[in-house]
């Protein structure tokens, strides 16, 4: 077990310039995936963000390929990916159908072009399970750009988005414009899939995306709160994941989605006890989205 995890080489690791960036990058991204994730679960959008981050690594592995940024083309292809769910899927009943014919395209699209990539299998590999180390000070950058981007969209759209997503009919009926909203988040849950295709690749951006909003969801009624501790969870299992990645030098992915599962667990068990104790008391607490309805 000591030869598997090295505390000195965490330490040594953490004094490390890119190492650093990383963490930064990575803080960028659990505050996005922590303050969209509540309307994602609310949306019950998990399918979808798995479909479009598809569409994201076919992006990034057209980018690797031609030998650009894999940010920029990985959110080109989750721009792609949330204009085509929005567009393909605008009956509820074909919402699951369109987003499993989207992702088979992406995925098989995305391996055949990083078959046809030359370079480095190490390059390929960090697509698909994440590669947070490897990105510098201009990604740094897009990164930064792109989540104050995705959250100052958020902070105008907010309340008319929440009305839109807990109960479309009736926000319809007053007015509001959720056929100009839907597609306008389905865009931000691309670009926020994009950022985490560095971090645990795209196979497992959904456990930064979902997970933590998830847990948050199941200890509290209040979707300002949800979201609140929905970016501590993400946090928490972002940072916590790339150190503890560092000891043994292993990828990123298997530790960030380990610890967002087991925060999962501990909010399941506080649920169910919360539960037991008001149905003891004669009353159940609203959940996050009928509170949400009634604001």
């Amino acid at each position: 077990m000591e030869d598997f995890f090295d505390l000195d080489l965490m330490l040594r690791a953490l004094e490390l310039d890119f190492v650093q960036t990383g963490l930064l990058t990575a803080a960028i991204l659990g505050v996005v995936a922590g303050v969209v994730g509540p309307l994602i679960v609310m949306r019950r959008m998990a399918f979808a963000v798995h479909g479009t981050a598809e569409l994201t690594f076919t992006g990034a592995a057209a980018a690797l390929l031609v030998g650009v940024s894999v940010e920029f083309g990985a959110l080109a292809g989750a721009v792609i990916a949330a204009l085509l769910l929005a567009l393909l899927g605008g009956r509820s009943s074909e919402q699951d159908s369109v987003i499993g014919a989207v992702l088979a395209f992406g995925l098989g699209i995305g391996v055949f072009l990083l078959w046809l990539y030359p370079g480095r299998a190490g390059n390929k590999f960090g697509l698909l399970v994440g590669q947070v180390i490897a990105v510098d000070e201009a990604n740094l950058m897009v990164f930064a750009v792109s989540g104050v981007l995705v959250i100052g969209v958020l902070a105008l759209v907010y309340r008319p988005l929440l009305f839109a997503i807990v109960d479309p009919v009736v926000a319809a009926s007053r007015g509001v414009p959720v056929r100009l909203l839907m597609p306008v988040f389905a865009v931000l849950v691309g670009i926020a899939t994009a950022l985490g295709v560095r971090t645990v690749g795209v196979l497992l951006v959904i456990a930064l995306l979902v997970t933590p909003a998830a847990a948050a969801c199941r200890v509290t009624s209040s979707p300002v709160v949800a979201t609140v501790l929905s970016v501590i969870f993400a946090e928490v299992a972002v940072l916590g994941g790339i150190v503890l990645s560092l000891a043994p030098g292993a990828p990123i992915s298997p530790f960030v989605t380990t610890i967002a599962f087991l925060i999962y667990l501990v909010c399941r068990v506080i649920e169910r006890r919360r539960r037991v104790a008001t149905r003891s008391g004669g009353q159940l607490k609203p959940t996050a989205a009928a509170t949400a309805t009634r604001q």
